[in-house]
């Protein structure tokens, strides 16, 4: 069993994004959106994980992130894309530069 965890990136009043970490080694991001009593979820995770550690990620954010906002919701959706990072763009390095990179 893997020990993954949440570093917040940014929280609105109807939104949060963390990057995935297991270890010292990101392995995906994810996107939450409140919308009433429906909480939609988008996860990136690295092409390397199982869909067991998928499955755990997900009901670490079901019971971690979202038991801790305390919203009442009546469905939770979520998407799960896999594959690998290409790289992280900001207009603070211009868009044709990876900020990896950089």
């Amino acid at each position: 069993m893997a020990d993954f965890y949440f570093e917040r990136e940014v929280r609105t009043p109807y939104s949060e994004a963390y990057t995935i970490r297991e270890q010292e080694r990101n392995v995906g991001r994810v996107d939450i959106h409140f919308a009433d009593s429906l909480v939609h979820v988008a996860i990136a995770v690295d092409e390397s994980l199982t869909q067991e550690s998928i499955q755990e990620i997900i009901d670490s954010i079901d019971e971690d992130l979202l038991d801790a906002v305390g919203i009442t919701r009546e469905g939770f959706v979520v998407h799960v894309f896999q594959g690998r990072e290409t790289g992280v763009y900001s207009d603070d390095e211009g868009f044709g530069s990876n900020i990896d990179e950089a």
